[in-house]
């Protein structure tokens, strides 16, 4: 055989390689859709009732926690030398 005739066959080889490998990688994804699906359809996840408790607004949460942020802040800069 001559180098081209290698260099070819080598080609050839390398693309059925690479061909063999893709077409097992998309049987793969399908398969795991397919399983997905399946397992979605006779397992459903259970939906959570909505909670009754009242939303308390953020501005609340935010004035409840300046005065630890302040704190917080006093601290490192004590800590820090810089005041």
């Amino acid at each position: 055989m001559t180098n081209a005739e290698l260099l070819q066959e080598g080609i050839n080889l390398m693309f059925a390689g690479v061909g063999f490998v893709m077409l097992f990688l998309f049987i793969l994804i399908y398969a795991i859709e397919f399983m997905s699906k399946l397992v979605n359809t006779y397992f459903p996840e259970p939906v959570k009732a909505p909670s009754t408790k009242p939303i308390q607004a953020e501005n609340h949460d935010l004035e409840r926690l300046r005065p630890v942020i302040v704190a917080a802040i006093a601290h490192h800069r004590r800590q820090q030398g810089l005041k």
